[in-house]
């Protein structure tokens, strides 16, 4: 049987998540969330009885001291800088979330993260955890090479298939 605070913290998860609908069975127990579609608070609605036109002649033109509107600027091309950072995006691994959870760098607070920008891993290596459901989840590199970049701050809730840390492959 499920216990209160864990379906509150599979809802608080929910609700924080593109997720609309979760069925869950466990041990005999069954649990289905799903998110309303309709607003929260219903907003009165009045509809006024149609008018019927009024033609209105202008008596005068006056001219109106509004200031100049400036065109929409143009956006500027990706500086050259920019276009590389881009392309070698590109060639990057992606180490994405398997689930969705609350994203941890390292074992435990005040410890060292598992791994930092310029660390070498492997494919067993753990680079971080994911906690869903106070079940706290190792999440391995599954590639060899060297972390570029952390994508996610710590303790920042995560989605499904979000991308957690960008790997130069080996």
């Amino acid at each position: 049987m499920f216990k209160l605070h864990e379906i509150r913290e599979m809802i608080k998860l929910i609700d924080q998540s593109s997720i609309q609908e979760l069925k869950l069975e466990w041990e005999g127990s069954k649990l289905s969330i799903k998110k309303s579609s309709a607003p929260a608070a219903e907003v009165p609605v009045t509809v006024a009885p149609p008018q019927p036109a009024v033609h209105v002649q202008p008596a005068s033109v006056v001219t109106s001291s509004a200031p100049e509107v400036q065109p929409a600027a143009q956006p500027e091309a990706p500086k050259p800088a920019e276009a590389a950072a881009v392309a070698d995006e590109a060639n990057l691994h992606k180490i994405t979330a398997p689930m969705v959870g609350t994203f941890y760098r390292a074992p435990e607070p005040g410890k060292p993260p598992y791994v930092q920008p310029g660390d070498k891993v492997t494919p067993n290596s753990v680079v971080c955890i994911l906690e869903a459901m106070k079940l706290f989840n190792e999440i391995e590199a599954e590639v060899s090479g060297e972390i570029v970049k952390v994508l996610v701050e710590d303790g920042q809730l995560v989605e499904y298939g979000q991308p957690l840390f960008l790997v130069k492959p080996e």
